[in-house]
């Protein structure tokens, strides 16, 4: 857990300290308008963003359409099943 042993209690709670391995980080609050302050973050994480490239898009939603329609027709084969099942248990 963090440790604010050198600085005051008011001093640590103000601020916000953050315990990382041995080391300890102080994180200052930011001032200023939160919406924008949100929208210039938001928009400098998307840049360090990797976008896939078309083919390996199109590769990956081919996957998923696949076990998607693998998994309806498991699913719907194992309610035939059971339906067939209990219909012969209940008569």
């Amino acid at each position: 857990m963090a440790r604010c042993h050198k600085l005051s209690a008011m001093s640590c709670q103000a601020i916000g300290f953050y315990g990382i391995g041995e080391g300890v980080r102080v994180v200052t609050k930011k001032r200023g308008n939160p919406i924008i302050r949100y929208l210039k973050e938001t928009r400098a994480e998307l840049k360090k963003v990797v976008w896939p490239s078309r083919e390996e898009t199109v590769k990956l939603t081919m996957i998923v359409i696949a076990v998607t329609v693998a998994m309806s027709i498991s699913l719907g084969l194992i309610d035939y099943i059971f339906t067939r099942l209990f219909g012969l248990i209940i008569r």
